[in-house]
Order: C-alpha cells, then sequence, then structure tokens
C-alpha cells in the first residue's frame, strides 16, 4: 500500500507520466493494480524476469497480467548470456576471457556443465534450422507469447543489439521447433 501511494503521488504530483512494476507475483499484481486504480492511477506495465531458463511468470503471472490488460516487458531473456552462442564448444576451464561466466560478474562459470552445453548445442541446432542464433531463438520464444509486450535486450557491442534486434524478423516458431525447444529445456531443467 505504501509503495503504491507513492507511485500515484509520483504520477499525481507530474514527476511521472505512468506506473510500472517489477518481479511482482500474480497476487501482487493484482492488489497493486486494486490499490492504484483506487487512487486514479492506471497500472500499465510490469516488468518480470522471464527466459527459456527462467519461467516463473507462467506460474499465474502472465494470464494475471492479461486479465488485468497490463504490458509485459521481461527481462533477461537471454539468461545473462547463457542463451546465447558465447559459450558453445567451451568447459568451465576454457571460458572465453571477456565473458560474464569468466570474470565473475552476474554469472557463476559453474554454470557451464556438460548438460547446459547439451542444451546449447541443441539450441543451436535448432536456430539453425531457423536461420537464427541462439539469442535470436530465445528472443522469439519469449515474445512467442502475445502476452509479452516487448523484451529488454542487454548488449556489450552494436554487433550484439544488431543481431538481437534481428530476432524480430524471424519467422513464428513452428510446433516442430516449439515441441524441440521444450524438449531440450526439459532435459536441462530436470537436471
Amino acid at each position: 500500500e505504501e509503495t503504491m501511494g507513492a507511485l500515484a503521488s509520483i504520477v499525481q504530483q507530474g514527476k511521472a507520466l505512468y506506473v510500472g512494476i517489477s518481479n511482482y507475483g500474480p497476487e501482487q499484481t493484482r492488489a497493486a493494480h486494486e490499490l492504484l486504480a483506487g487512487m486514479g492511477v492506471p497500472l500499465l506495465i510490469h516488468q518480470p524476469r522471464y527466459s527459456m531458463l527462467d519461467r516463473v511468470p507462467e506460474d499465474g503471472l502472465l494470464d494475471e497480467i492479461e486479465r488485468l490488460g497490463i504490458g509485459c516487458i521481461v527481462y533477461s531473456p537471454l539468461a545473462q548470456g547463457l542463451l546465447t552462442d558465447r559459450y558453445l564448444g567451451t568447459t568451465g576451464d576454457a571460458l572465453p576471457g571477456s565473458s560474464r561466466a569468466a570474470t565473475g560478474g552476474s554469472l557463476d562459470g559453474s554454470s557451464i556443465t556438460a548438460t547446459y552445453l547439451d542444451l546449447a548445442a541443441g539450441l543451436a541446432e535448432v536456430g539453425r534450422e531457423r536461420g537464427q542464433s541462439i539469442a535470436q531463438l530465445a528472443l522469439s520464444w519469449v515474445l512467442r507469447d502475445d502476452r509479452v509486450t516487448s523484451a529488454i535486450i542487454g548488449a556489450s557491442s552494436v554487433a550484439q543489439l544488431e543481431q538481437n534486434v534481428a530476432a524480430i524478423d524471424g519467422r513464428k516458431l513452428s510446433t516442430e521447433h516449439a515441441e524441440r525447444i521444450e524438449s531440450l529445456l526439459a532435459a536441462y531443467l530436470d537436471q
């Protein structure tokens, strides 16, 4: 209540035009929407973390967002770089020197396991069939759901940005590709 009151106050004072929230569960999202509506301030956007490897929003949040008519801008759709070509063919002992996993930043090098490398190889194969990199495939995957308005992508170079934006031009995932991706993810997530 206090947070929604502060957000409403900021809008009512003209310091912001819109209100958005991030990382709220379905029940919290519904409560935030109701509180803001009672103060005459619409809740326009929700920003959850969502990727092939982090599917928590599928546990009711995407349904609630749709029901309430709220936009959804997902972040970390490339799972901190795990859903890129960056680590294909590497091992924990030979990580690319400037990678997040090697520098100990937001990704731990222990994430680059044999099971992960199998997943990356499988996703790369599906991507090749579609004319996409793993990153483009991962972005196409999160954007396949009409409840997802957009995705926030991070890029460390213009080339990465251009490659990621090219995912918009990719064709819709076929049932066959979607099923193969689900099979690869099930094997990885069940490890």
